[in-house]
């Protein structure tokens, strides 16, 4: 049995919540009305997991987190608004140590939840099984500390400005660079700062990520990595070239597409196919790249993740003479994703999170 948390104020959302997971039938179901007793309860009751409300009168969700990430690690999913301030403080929370979140549906919460219940099933069952490595998240828990204590001012490196390259024009010695194809979803916003905080702001190869996320989400995640990122990082939420020194992050709620227009190289969202199951699909874009270029200009990056996304595409491409990066289980929070590309062969290089950059230069080196 999954001994599970349930920390939120509202007496609606515990009653809910607590009726979604005792009908799953494998969750020993504990619940707390507040931060202070959320704290307590996650040292008492040692929950495999635990679902957090981000706003609660007194202790809210991020200081909540903040103390049992500190006293009693364990995998945290937030109960989050979809709207602007609340992705913020979302990936505030993911910062701090949280694996994932769940949604608010809209509207009439006790009409919509059952919609969503499967999906919020699974995650939490997923986050159960989470690796909390606070090593690798040290550097995200000290930024995030520092935007929530305005006394502290975080340091943030200076963004040199972007090898604005066409790609046709990259310099690579033979004509034609090529492009970084990143797919994540559980744990990703971090392992993204990990990744694109090592590289340089002049990395010859364009990096496009399908990070599953919804809409409300992945331009405040993009925005946020900006500020921290020698690269410019920006959402793609309309066609737009894909040049060097920059990385794409796909809209939420849709795809992500490489296609071509009069020669250039361009990124472009696309309605969501129902030929797959997450979005954005990391298989539709490695698919749509492979249409363009050739195998040996493509790398692909599948990074820590629930599911399988990615993984078919990113062997086909390894297969081809395209190479491929997994990262290891011993860093991805769920070694969902990843370990489908291992276990499909379709891996080249198995590294951990802190060593993938390393490796992307070494190959756009060669």
């Amino acid at each position: 049995m999954i001994k599970l948390l349930i920390v939120d104020d509202s007496a609606l959302m515990r009653r809910l919540l607590t009726e979604i997971f005792s009908a799953a039938g494998d969750f020993t179901i504990e619940i707390a009305r507040n931060g202070i007793e959320g704290v307590a309860l996650a040292e008492s009751f040692a929950p495999d997991v635990i679902t957090l409300d981000i706003h609660m009168p007194g202790m809210d969700g991020l200081a909540c987190l903040d103390q049992i990430m500190l006293l009693r690690p364990c995998p945290v999913v937030m109960v989050s608004s979809l709207t602007a301030a609340g992705a913020n403080e979302t990936l505030d929370a993911m910062a701090l140590g949280a694996v994932d979140f769940i949604a608010k549906p809209k509207g009439a919460v006790s009409l919509e939840i059952d919609a969503v219940a499967p999906a919020l099933v699974e995650k939490v069952r997923a986050a159960a099984r989470a690796k909390i490595s606070l090593t690798t998240r040290l550097r995200e828990r000290l930024r995030a500390r520092s935007v929530r204590e305005p006394t502290t001012q975080a340091t943030i490196p200076a963004k040199p400005a972007p090898q604005r390259h066409s790609l046709l024009q990259t310099p690579s010695g033979d004509g034609e660079g090529g492009v970084i194809l990143v797919g994540c979803s559980t744990g990703g916003p971090p392992a993204l700062d990990t990744l694109l905080g090592t590289l340089p702001g002049d990395f010859p190869w364009p990096i496009v990520i399908a990070q599953h996320m919804p809409a409300t989400f992945t331009g405040p995640l993009a925005r946020r990595l900006d500020k921290f990122c020698a690269l410019s990082i920006v959402e793609v939420d309309a066609p737009m070239p894909v040049v060097a020194g920059y990385a794409y992050i796909g809209r939420g709620d849709a795809d992500l597409l490489l296609s071509r227009r009069k020669g250039q190289l361009i990124a472009m969202p696309a309605p969501i196919s129902s030929d797959h199951y997450w979005h954005p699909s990391v298989e539709r874009l490695v698919e749509s790249a492979m249409r363009l270029l050739p195998p040996e200009r493509l790398i692909g990056v599948l990074m820590t993740g629930m599911g399988t996304d990615g993984a078919i595409a990113m062997s086909s491409l390894k297969s081809q003479g395209g190479r491929t990066i997994a990262e290891s289980v011993d860093t991805a929070v769920v070694w969902g994703m990843p370990g489908a590309l291992v276990r499909n062969d379709g891996a080249s290089v198995i590294c951990p999170l802190d060593g993938i950059a390393k490796q992307l230069l070494s190959f756009v080196s060669l």
